[in-house]
């Protein structure tokens, strides 16, 4: 697993780490290790080459919409939104399963529990995890660079899933 962005970057007003601490706080309780545990669990299940990221009011703070802050109706209350980005990503949904086809993807939610029928027991596994309901969805680069460069709506990058395991280099005898 492997965190491609240095928390000094700034995207959407926020600096990488402030996105990180806030998703620790708001959707995780302010316990790294479950941040980590969440983290190692979409890892499991991800292809290589995947890029995930969180979006929206776990990243922020508060709700687009309504400038609500997160949990605003109660524990629990705020969904996550995960995004994993990347070609084999995209290949978990169903062609009825996307805004975009091969581009973009509805979220996995209660509202479309059949879109990606692969990705079913990671999201029940990650919402048992935090408590509150988690969506998933897909897309490509060109859609989060959109989001996230042109839109400056912020995302946190969670990790990228190497295309390839690291090499080890073992000492030579």
């Amino acid at each position: 697993m492997i965190d491609p962005v240095p928390d000094e970057a700034i995207q959407g007003e926020l600096t990488e780490q402030q996105k990180r601490e806030n998703v620790v706080r708001f959707a995780f309780g302010g316990r790294i290790d479950r941040f980590d545990d969440f983290c190692r669990a979409i890892e499991d299940v991800v292809p290589a080459g995947t890029v995930v990221v969180v979006r929206g009011s776990a990243v922020t703070g508060y709700r687009w919409s309504d400038r609500a802050p997160f949990d605003a109706e109660g524990q629990g209350t705020s969904d996550l939104d995960v995004t994993l980005v990347g070609a084999q990503a995209l290949t978990f949904f169903k062609m009825a399963g996307f805004f975009v086809p091969g581009v973009h993807s509805r979220p996995l939610s209660d509202d479309d529990p059949d879109i990606a029928p692969d990705l079913v027991p990671l999201r029940k596994k990650l919402m048992a995890m935090v408590k509150r309901p988690v969506n998933i969805q897909a897309s490509r680069e060109i859609v989060l660079q959109f989001r996230g460069g042109l839109l400056d709506q912020p995302y946190l990058t969670l990790f990228e899933k190497p295309d390839q395991p690291p090499v080890v280099e073992r000492p030579r005898a």
